[in-house]
């Protein structure tokens, strides 16, 4: 099924929450709807208006809210008090604020891991999950993304990126020598290392659609920000401990759990969902057989679609 129609009108509100951040939320639909809250991925994107479109606006209250330093909220790139932990008490914060009592959680990709932990904190808020790409943030799925995995599918894309900054001596990983090279006072390295960043991480994650437009200089400054937010949470680990989320699905095994991954997910091998659907016993996994990571490849587009509608009649 393809997205809902076009949805303009949209509340959108600033809600304050540790200095020096403010986060941009926005809601639609409708008011008396199952509400539902849209976890992006990233760390460092954001929502868009296509991303209203996954939800029934008849039968949701759409909830959607870009990330600490991330999209609208602000200040933008900022990585002080900017942590998973905070993220997580950040969408307890928006449920408070827009008098949520129980709510979907609707996630993809990184928006997975800060599903997982909120349902772990507050599973009696939790109606339901819509669970696409899922990213467990793991050492195997790091070792996957920098070391030894998707290097052997693009050899000559990763010559280049592992190749192309200084290293700071022979112990530094690649992850902390582009950390610390986005946090340089030399723009131009910080520029170097963000737009290589940007082409490995693009080349991987496209599947089904045009490869993405190179970056022009009028994005750079932006791309800095993403990148820099980026690597301070990969370089943390996302300030989890080993296996976090796996080992602590036990107390929500039982919550309506609908995941979806695409065969040729090569950013976030499918192994991930297999692993959650293990382990949550009232959960579904749908493999898209020709699709990759992203939401927006068609075949991943009507597969969520699909599933909203699904978890609306499972929660009559």
């Amino acid at each position: 099924m393809p997205l809902y129609a076009e949805i303009n009108e949209v509340i959108s509100y600033e809600i304050a929450v540790d200095k020096p951040h403010t986060l941009y939320v926005e809601e639609c639909g409708n008011p008396d709807g199952i509400p539902v809250i849209f976890l992006h991925g990233g760390p460092g994107s954001g929502c868009n208006a296509n991303h209203r479109r996954y939800f029934n606006p008849e039968k949701y209250r759409i909830i959607l809210f870009d990330q600490r330093g991330c999209g609208l909220s602000t200040p933008h790139g900022c990585l002080d008090k900017n942590t998973t932990q905070h993220l997580v008490a950040d969408i307890e914060t928006i449920r408070l604020k827009l008098n949520v009592h129980q709510w979907v959680i609707f996630a993809g990709s990184w928006g997975v891991t800060l599903a997982l932990l909120y349902a772990q904190q507050y599973k009696e808020r939790v109606l339901g999950m819509i669970l696409r790409g899922a990213f467990l943030a793991s050492k195997r799925d790091m070792d996957w993304f920098f070391s030894d995995g998707v290097s052997r599918i693009f050899p000559q894309i990763w010559k280049s990126f592992s190749t192309c900054l200084p290293k700071k001596n022979e112990s530094e990983t690649l992850l902390q020598t582009y950390h610390r090279c986005l946090l340089d006072d030399d723009k131009k390295l910080n520029a170097k290392a963000a737009l290589a960043w940007s082409e490995w991480t693009d080349s991987i994650v496209t599947w089904a659609l045009p490869e993405t437009d190179k970056k022009s200089p009028n994005d750079i400054a932006k791309l800095i920000r993403i990148v820099r937010l980026e690597t301070h949470y990969a370089v943390n680990q996302y300030f989890l401990e080993e296996n976090y989320l796996l080992e602590n699905c036990e107390e929500i095994q039982d919550i309506p759990t609908l995941l979806i991954h695409g065969q040729r997910d090569i950013t976030c091998p499918v192994e991930s969902s297999w692993l959650l659907h293990k382990v949550l016993k009232n959960s579904s996994l749908q493999i898209l057989p020709n699709t990759g990571h992203l939401a927006d490849e068609p075949s991943m587009i009507d597969s969520l679609v699909d599933a909203t509608d699904e978890m609306v009649r499972l929660l009559k």
